[in-house]
C-alpha cells in the first residue's frame, strides 16, 4: 500500500514541526539585509508570537519569509495582501499545493543561501564498484578458500565508508527530502491552469515549475528506498544513502541558482497566503499612509484580547507620555511599536487610519540585572542607553522607551534621562513613558507631552498635557498598607513636592 501511495503522489501528513527561533530567522539572516529591529527590540515587542499568530497555518518556508519581512522590513504590499484576502477561489486552489510543505522537518536556508558545499571528491564515483565486489567474493569463497579473506575485506570497507559517513548522509538525506517538498510546490503551483482563479498569483512560478519538478527526481532516492525493509538492505550493502549523498551533492551545486530561485518564488507566496489568512480574520485594519508623523486613530494591540482602541498623534521630535500606575502606558508603547514594525513590513495598522514613519524601530522597555554577567539594573540602563545613542547615529529611526534610568536615585535618574532623551529626540523620533513627570518640561522643547488616562465612562484615551494627579501613594491605601504609613508617604511627597520639584524654572535648561 505504501509503494502503491508513493506512485500515485502519496503527499505526506501534515506535521508543522515545531522549529526553534534560530532556524526560522535563518533566511532572513543570510539573506534579509540590513535589519531595522534588533535583538531586544524584537523580544520587548513580543515579536516571536506575532510572527506564530500571522504565520498560523504556513510552513518553516513562509515564516522564514516573514521573519525577513519583519527583521528589514522589505516588502510593505497591503494591497497585494488584501486583494488574495477577499479572493476565496484563489485561496482555496493554492492551499492544497502548499500543504505538503508543512510535512517538512527540517530547514534548508542555510543549505540553499550559505556557503555551497565542496563538490564530492572524484573517488566517490568508484563507491558503486565496492558492494559489487563484495558480492563477487561471496560465491567466490566458496570455491576459492583464500576468497573468505577477500569478502571479509570487502565487508569491513563497506563497514567503514558507512560508518564513515553515515551521518552526514542521513542528514543530507532528510535536507534532500525537505527540499523535494519545496520543489513539488513549485511544480504544482506552476501548473495551475491559467483560467484558474489563483493563477495571477502563481504566476511568477510557472517559468521555472518543470524544471522545479526535474530537480527533485534528479535529487532524489531510487524508489527502493520507499519499499518497506528495502531501505535498510540497500544502504548497508549497496552503499545507496552514500553513493546518493555524493551524487546528489554534485545535482545539488550545479542546480543552486534555481533552487534558490524556487525557494523564494514559494516562500514568499506562501508569506502573502499565511497574511491573507490573517487579515481575513481581523475587525480592524488598514493600509499605512507614509509620512514623518505617527497619528493612530482607534489603534489596537494584535496580541491583546479586547484591547481599548486609542487616537494618538506625534509629530517632530516624539512624545513623553505620562499617565496613572497601571493605566496602560507600558501597553500603549508596545501597542505602537508592534504597528510600526507591521506597517514597514506589511505595510498595514490595526487601527481606523494611521499614517507612520517608515523607519527602523529600537526599543528599551525591559531592562533587568544579571547576576551571570555581574551586571546591576542600572549599568543595564546604561549599556542599552548607549546601544541606542550608537543607532541614532546610523540614520533616523523611531525609539520606544519605558521608564529609562530606574536604577540609581531619583535626582541622578532624571539628569541622565533628560540627556539621553534629548539627544536621541535630535537623531530621531522618541516616544518615552515615565513616571518622573519633570522630565516633561524638561524636554518640552522636543517632546511633546501626552496624557493617558480614563475618561467619565472609564474608556481610555490620550490627550495632550501632564499628568496632574499621581496615584503611587493612593494605592498604597488600596493594598492594605494602613493609615500611618499612608500619611508618612504623603507628608514626605509634600516636602519633596515643594523642595526639589520646580518644573517652572526649567524652561530652556537644555536647549542649546
Amino acid at each position: 500500500m505504501t509503494f502503491l501511495k508513493m506512485l500515485m503522489g502519496y503527499e505526506a501528513p501534515v506535521i508543522d514541526f515545531p522549529f526553534a527561533r534560530s532556524d526560522v530567522a535563518m533566511y532572513g539572516q543570510l539573506q534579509g539585509g540590513a535589519p531595522c529591529i534588533d535583538a531586544q527590540t524584537w523580544d520587548e515587542l513580543q515579536l516571536d508570537a506575532y510572527l506564530e499568530r500571522v504565520a498560523d497555518g504556513g510552513s518553516i518556508f513562509g515564516r522564514q519569509a516573514l521573519y525577513r519581512r519583519l527583521l528589514t522590513g522589505r516588502d510593505a504590499a497591503y494591497a497585494r495582501v488584501r486583494k488574495l484576502a477577499d479572493d476565496d477561489a484563489a485561496l482555496a486552489a493554492l492551499t492544497p499545493a502548499c500543504r505538503g510543505l508543512r510535512a517538512v522537518e527540517c530547514e534548508v536556508a542555510q543549505m540553499l543561501f550559505g556557503p555551497a558545499p565542496e563538490r564530492s571528491p572524484r573517488w566517490s564515483r568508484w563507491l558503486g564498484a565496492l558492494p559489487a565486489a563484495f558480492m563477487l567474493s561471496v560465491p567466490l569463497a566458496f570455491v576459492w578458500a583464500p576468497g573468505w579473506i577477500v569478502a571479509l575485506v570487502l565487508w569491513l570497507a563497506l563497514m567503514g565508508v558507512q560508518a564513515a559517513w553515515y551521518a552526514r548522509a542521513q542528514d543530507w538525506g532528510q535536507r534532500i527530502t525537505a527540499l523535494q517538498q519545496l520543489l513539488r510546490a513549485h511544480s504544482l503551483l506552476g501548473a495551475l491552469p491559467e483560467e484558474s482563479a489563483a493563477a495571477p498569483y502563481a504566476a511568477a512560478l510557472r517559468g521555472g515549475a518543470r524544471e522545479a519538478g526535474r530537480a527533485s527526481r534528479t535529487l532524489g532516492r531510487s524508489l527502493m528506498h520507499k519499499i518497506p525493509g528495502a531501505s535498510e538492505y540497500s544502504e548497508w550493502m549497496l552503499l545507496a544513502n552514500i553513493t546518493h549523498y555524493f551524487k546528489s551533492r554534485n545535482a545539488f551545486i550545479e542546480r543552486l541558482p534555481a533552487l534558490r530561485d524556487s525557494y523564494r518564488l514559494v516562500a514568499e507566496l506562501e508569506a502573502d497566503m499565511a497574511l491573507a489568512r490573517h487579515v481575513r480574520g481581523l475587525d480592524v485594519v488598514c493600509a499605512v499612509e507614509e509620512g514623518d508623523a505617527v497619528v493612530f486613530d482607534r489603534v489596537v494591540h494584535p496580541l491583546v484580547d479586547e484591547a481599548q482602541p486609542l487616537s494618538m498623534a506625534v509629530r517632530d521630535g516624539g512624545a513623553f507620555i505620562s499617565g496613572q500606575n497601571g493605566v496602560g502606558k507600558s501597553t500603549l508603547l508596545r501597542t505602537v511599536g508592534l504597528n510600526l514594525v507591521a506597517a514597514r513590513a506589511f505595510g498595514w495598522c490595526y487601527a481606523q487610519r494611521a499614517q507612520a514613519p517608515l523607519r527602523p524601530v529600537y526599543a528599551s522597555m525591559h531592562n533587568e540585572d544579571s547576576l551571570a554577567d555581574g551586571e546591576s539594573l542600572y549599568l543595564s540602563e546604561v549599556r542599552r542607553a548607549q546601544e541606542l545613542l550608537t543607532l541614532a547615529g546610523q540614520g533616523a529611526a523611531v525609539f520606544l522607551i519605558d521608564e529609562i534610568f530606574r536604577g540609581t536615585n531619583h535626582m541622578e535618574s532624571v539628569s541622565a534621562a533628560a540627556a539621553v532623551l534629548d539627544e536621541l529626540a535630535r537623531h530621531g523620533m522618541v516616544i518615552v513613558s515615565s513616571h518622573n513627570v519633570v522630565l516633561a518640561p524638561l524636554l518640552a522643547h522636543v517632546l511633546a507631552p501626552l496624557c493617558v488616562e480614563p475618561d467619565e465612562h472609564g474608556r481610555l484615551h490620550v490627550r495632550s498635557g501632564v499628568l496632574a494627579r499621581t496615584n503611587g501613594i493612593a494605592l498604597l491605601s488600596q493594598h492594605g498598607f494602613g493609615h500611618a504609613i499612608d500619611a508618612k508617604a504623603r507628608k514626605v511627597h509634600t516636602w519633596l513636592s515643594s523642595h526639589l520639584a520646580h518644573p517652572q524654572n526649567c524652561d530652556g535648561v537644555l536647549q542649546p
